[in-house]
């Protein structure tokens, strides 16, 4: 193999076909490879201080963060938590029950004791309000709840039940039963089940994805080599996060999903590089140099491309002011940051110190092996006879997919979604059946001092409300009470928004409506009412990327809107599923009757980035082909021939990574790898490898037409070489 050597700007730019392109991408890509040693040094170190702190991601990152910002709800928790003594939503309620000994006997008496006495050890906790007749006490004296208050922000009360949860079902014993719940307790319990569920669920598709790899690339060395790059990734993200989390808090779901997407990701990434740089390796011979350089210059420039579309369609969920939702979005964006990072620049360098070794420990099949596939290029072939019959078949399956969306409901998870055997549900399903249906989603009302007789008249006349407890004064002698309303439904119900908004437009001007379910239903409101807004950017954002990716305007619409198939199919599929309830028996479910609340904006935005990242790579190799030879018929076969094997094993990939979650017993990640993996599975199957090619066919020449004012004011970008 010949020596690499760095490229000077002379060297860059002479004419020698031997010579690397003049490429930014390309002259780049040599430079990495050329530089080897010290970029693996780069990255070892970034790895040795990010990678330090990785290991505490779970335990550092926030486990609360799902409300509305600037919301009536919040107003509410924030006000409690002021003025009377942290008995707002976020206090912890510690149920305690005993068939036989009542409330007020000395038994549970001592318990409450030990229960005041472990909220002492800790700053978080503020005043502790023994179960009170009436109010907090069951009906048959056997159940009561004591109110830990809450002195600290919404993450570190979860925080602090994390730490506190086992000592307090610790007190459990002689007949008495002890359970945390409230809000906090919820996501304590609800946060582990979830992250425990995610590792299995990682755990077990890395292999999965190892075995695909190989059979992929026939080869050991290029299937490792792209699962290395994303640890890689991985690591640095983790690292990352920990330290972004002492500047703001990030929300715990912001590593589960990075984990998932980093990985499918830079698998994509990588695919495509590796594959482009074996073939290159055969064109080039021994100059690992001009392999390198000829790799990034065409699907490094496509890699670049398609990542900064997933950063670009993710910002968008920025926009939703939920803390929860737009760190998961953070998080996201940072593992495809680091990802893409090491895709151009760890790659490369190693594409380079390896070389001809790309190949080694091989299969049989995989020294015959061609970039361009026979396989798929006889599929474009058959594509190019029979255009129209193959995109009206993709049409109709998708729109027939895409027709239960119309009827899709959603809202904010309900306590079935966490385990049965959790503390936290225990303490929920206990307290509805001694003190009824609504006892669990009990709603605040925060009123000024001279409007409480008013607002407590209003309320308990309100439909739904069963009791409203006497108003209590604030504990600083603000200008303030807190009443307590019971309704008379279970906080997910669908009566409960009605309930709500009811008790809202009845009560006097200064009165506010909060509590838990409050707080859901405020979060759901403000996801809902952004969602278009969030599609919109996406749309638009998504266009003009391709757009200035391919210099073509018919094809970047056609890109963009056929990615809005594949995401109305998944959706649809999603409402069948976990809505309706079909094959929840299988998949070993009980359905909520309603679609996870953030699941339209958050999935929304990551399967058009994947379904972008598709297009991209496909559109990519066609307009090159396209380059070369200035004929729509041979870009449309090629482009298929030669990108159509990456993004089938891509997407085998990602469905295995996705589908690993159905595994998972909690609802919420089951429903995120479903959701998305049936959303990649249409995409690449009914979408990139099957519809948009045959449009490409249809619509010929003018996919790839440029008016000349347009070409003038556009970047140039080439993908030939």
């Amino acid at each position: 193999m010949a020596p690499i050597t760095a490229l000077s700007d002379d060297e860059a730019t002479t004419s020698d076909p031997a010579d690397p392109p003049a490429g930014v991408l390309g002259r780049w890509g040599a430079t990495m490879a050329a530089h080897a040693r010290w970029v693996f040094g780069v990255w070892l170190l970034v790895l040795l201080v990010l990678g330090a702190a990785a290991p505490s991601v779970f335990s550092a990152l926030a486990g609360a963060g799902w409300q509305a910002d600037g919301s009536e709800s919040v107003q509410v928790r924030e006000l409690a938590q002021q003025h009377f003594g942290g008995n707002s939503s976020a206090a912890v309620h510690v149920v305690v029950h005993s068939e036989r000994d009542t409330v007020d006997g000395p038994a549970i008496r001592a318990v409450v004791g030990e229960i005041a006495a472990l909220a002492g050890t800790d700053s978080r906790f503020a005043q502790v309000v023994p179960p009170q007749p009436g109010m907090s006490v069951s009906p048959d004296g056997h159940t009561g709840i004591v109110i830990v208050g809450a002195a600290a922000d919404t993450d570190e009360m979860v925080r602090a039940v994390d730490e506190h949860k086992d000592a307090l079902i610790a007190l459990s014993g002689n007949g008495i039963e002890v359970y945390p719940t409230g809000a906090s307790a919820l996501w304590s319990d609800f946060n582990e089940a979830n992250h425990d569920a995610m590792i299995k669920a990682e755990l077990f598709s890395w292999p999965v994805t190892l075995t695909i790899m190989v059979l992929a690339f026939g080869s050991l060395v290029a299937a490792g080599l792209p699962l290395l790059l994303t640890i890689a990734g991985l690591v640095a993200s983790a690292g990352g996060l920990v330290l972004l989390n002492q500047v703001t808090p990030i929300s715990v779901w912001a590593m589960n999903f990075a984990m998932m997407f980093a990985l499918a990701l830079g698998i994509d990434y990588a695919l495509f590089l590796v594959s482009r740089f074996r073939d290159s390796v055969r064109e080039q011979g021994d100059d690992m140099r001009a392999a390198v350089a000829q790799t990034m210059d065409t699907a490094g420039k496509a890699v670049l491309l398609s990542g900064i579309t997933v950063l670009v369609s993710l910002s968008a969920v920025l926009l939703v002011p939920a803390p929860a939702v737009r760190t998961m979005a953070v998080g996201i964006m940072l593992a495809v940051a680091f990802v893409l990072a090491a895709t151009l620049t760890l790659l490369p360098a190693a594409l380079g110190a390896l070389g001809g070794r790309i190949n080694a420990v091989s299969l049989p099949y995989a020294r015959r092996q061609q970039h361009r596939s026979p396989v798929f290029a006889r599929w474009g072939g058959f594509l190019q006879r029979h255009p129209w019959a193959v995109a009206t078949g993709s049409l109709v399956v998708l729109v027939a997919l895409a027709i239960p969306v119309v009827g899709l409901k959603v809202a904010m998870p309900s306590i079935g979604v966490v385990p049965a055997d959790a503390p936290v549900r225990q303490g929920y399903e206990l307290v509805q059946s001694q003190m009824g249906e609504g006892a669990p989603g009990i709603l605040q009302i925060v009123a000024p001092a001279d409007e409480a007789r008013q607002a407590a008249a209003v309320a308990a006349q309100s439909p739904g409300i069963t009791m409203v407890t006497p108003a209590t004064p604030a504990a600083d002698d603000s200008d303030f009470v807190l009443m307590q309303a019971l309704p008379t439904v279970d906080p997910s119900a669908d009566q409960m928004a009605t309930i709500v908004d009811d008790l809202r437009d009845a009560l006097p001007d200064g009165a506010l409506v909060g509590g838990a379910p409050t707080e859901n239903l405020d979060l759901q409101q403000a996801l809902n009412d952004y969602f278009p807004l969030v599609v919109a950017v996406i749309l638009v954002l998504g266009f003009l990327l391709l757009l200035v990716s391919l210099q073509a305007p018919l094809i970047a619409l056609i890109g963009t809107v056929v990615s809005l198939l594949s995401t109305a199919a998944a959706f649809g599929v999603a409402k069948l599923i976990f809505q309706d309830g079909h094959l929840a028996d299988l998949l070993g479910f009980t359905p909520q009757g309603f679609l996870d609340g953030w699941a339209p904006v958050f999935f929304f935005a990551m399967i058009f980035a994947i379904a972008m990242d598709y297009t991209v790579f496909l559109l990519a190799t066609a307009k090159e082909h396209y380059e070369r030879s200035g004929d729509p018929s041979t870009a449309q076969v090629d482009g298929m021939a030669h990108s159509g094997r990456i993004i089938f094993a891509a997407a085998a990939v990602m469905v295995a990574v996705f589908f690993t979650f159905a595994l998972a017993e909690p609802l919420p990640p089951k429903e995120m790898g479903i959701i998305l993996g049936v959303a990649v599975l249409l995409d690449a199957v009914l979408i990139r490898l099957t519809l948009l090619p045959a449009l490409l066919r249809i619509t010929g020449r003018a996919a790839w037409w440029t008016p000349s004012w347009l070409r003038r004011i556009l970047p140039s970008i080439s993908f030939s070489h």
